[in-house]
């Protein structure tokens, strides 16, 4: 019998809700700088119909981002039956909008009732991050050659992966680090220590095999959700091409990761707005776009993932 969990309280208890209004708050004053009328217009031509799409485009990219969690543990050496799994995972999602990825710490929490360790944990979390930058960036270059300005947002995101790539290739160099931090003493050298130790673990999750594998299913991930943004567009009777609707969906997810807010809240919504005024949307237009497709894909999944904590919360069972 797994014990119940009681580990979301405190101060993390209050940073997710705290979190949650915050960024609630935000989105309806922007939703009101937008004008009211205008967002409540464009989710009507949207429909029932087409937020029903969305939301199952969006539900692809979980189920996918979860089958590549489970491939990372899987060749981390721990293997966790997939339902609990799958709750586990999901309740992550649920503190996306908190500061310091408290939403991972809460996930390996659950994960180590379940013989999982920690430093497990936070090498697939490295590894996940990895391959959702890998493929947003791919992604981008379906449409930059439209809008070349972009340029120096996708090299930047280029040059984040290469230098976490050479930090995970090399275990001699990581091991020698780890061995020199262990030998000191002070904080910053036992955070240096975990760290290094954390990406000699995720080491095994980009063998080259692993690595295509998990681009290929980030990049279908990711391309279900920039769909639905490019049909949720068309609903509303913008002009624009696959292409493009694909790069400016991966430019502001990109945008949102490397502003290092939580959710890339404020980031991915400043480039996507920018991006449609580009294309000839008025500004009204541009955010009520723009918050629907994150209502239909951040808060939908953060609205999925507090279902999947409270369930957490009250002990496992049978989902």
């Amino acid at each position: 019998m797994t014990p119940t969990v009681n580990h979301l309280e405190g101060w993390r208890l209050r940073a997710l809700v705290f979190s949650i209004v915050a960024a609630t708050t935000g989105y309806l004053t922007f939703s009101l700088w937008g004008g009211m009328a205008d967002v409540a217009t464009a989710f009507v031509k949207i429909g029932l119909v087409g937020t029903l799409i969305t939301l199952s485009l969006s539900s692809v990219n979980y189920g996918l981002r979860f089958l590549r969690w489970q491939m990372y543990l899987s060749q981390l050496g721990h293997t966790v039956a997939w339902l609990p799994s799958l709750r586990i995972y999901l309740s992550g999602f649920a503190l996306t909008t908190t500061p310091g990825k408290a939403g991972e710490a809460f996930r390996g929490v659950l994960l180590k009732q379940r013989g999982v360790p920690f430093p497990a944990t936070f090498a697939a979390f490295i590894s996940e991050r990895l391959s959702d930058l890998v493929a947003i960036t791919l992604l981008t270059f379906f449409g930059l050659a439209q809008y070349p300005q972009a340029w120096g947002i996708v090299l930047a995101g280029a040059l984040g992966v290469m230098v976490v790539l050479a930090c995970v290739s090399s275990l001699t160099a990581l091991g020698n680090l780890q061995l020199w931090a262990s030998t000191r003493r002070g904080k910053l050298m036992a955070l240096l220590s975990h760290a290094s130790e954390m990406l000699g673990d995720a080491h095994r999750c980009h063998s080259p095999s692993m690595l295509g594998i998990a681009t290929v299913i980030s990049m279908i991930a990711w391309g279900a959700e920039a769909l639905a943004f490019y049909w949720m567009l068309g609903w509303l009777g913008v002009d624009i091409s696959l292409s493009f609707a694909i790069f400016v969906y991966a430019l502001s997810m990109l945008a949102g990761a490397l502003s290092f807010l939580p959710g890339g809240l404020g980031g991915a919504e400043a480039v996507m707005v920018s991006m449609l005024l580009l294309k000839g949307m008025t500004m009204p237009s541009a955010i009520a776009a723009t918050v629907f497709i994150r209502l239909a894909t951040l808060w939908f999944a953060v609205l999925i993932g507090l279902i999947a904590l409270i369930r957490s919360r009250h002990g496992e069972s049978p989902w």
